[in-house]
């Protein structure tokens, strides 16, 4: 994943339908597929403050390596899938998950 700085990126305003599920499925490859399903694992809601996005509901907590927590995932005007995560000190970082990593799962 490349981290790459909010000012660099154009997010959406609104997901349709076709991008919200495929951001879901997305997560759940990402996420490694768990059997109870990924709104039990990692329960979404999607919001439309600022820009679109499928954030981690309150109270909820991914880890994603070892000690970053993830925020929300969106789309990029470009089309790009971006992470949003809180790194070890509670800064907000953006990643841009690359084709070849969206295929190595």
């Amino acid at each position: 994943m490349n981290t790459v700085t909010v000012d660099k990126l154009t997010f959406k305003k609104k997901l349709t339908m076709i991008e919200q599920f495929s951001l879901k499925d997305f997560l759940f490859r990402w996420v490694g597929a768990p059997a109870e399903g990924l709104d039990e694992f990692l329960p979404l809601e999607y919001t439309e403050c600022v820009f679109a996005k499928l954030e981690v509901k309150q109270g909820a907590a991914f880890v994603i390596n070892e000690d970053e927590h993830l925020r929300y995932a969106t789309i990029t005007e470009a089309n790009q899938i971006v992470i949003g995560f809180l790194d070890s000190n509670n800064e907000l970082k953006h990643r841009i998950i690359s084709l070849g990593e969206i295929l190595k799962k």
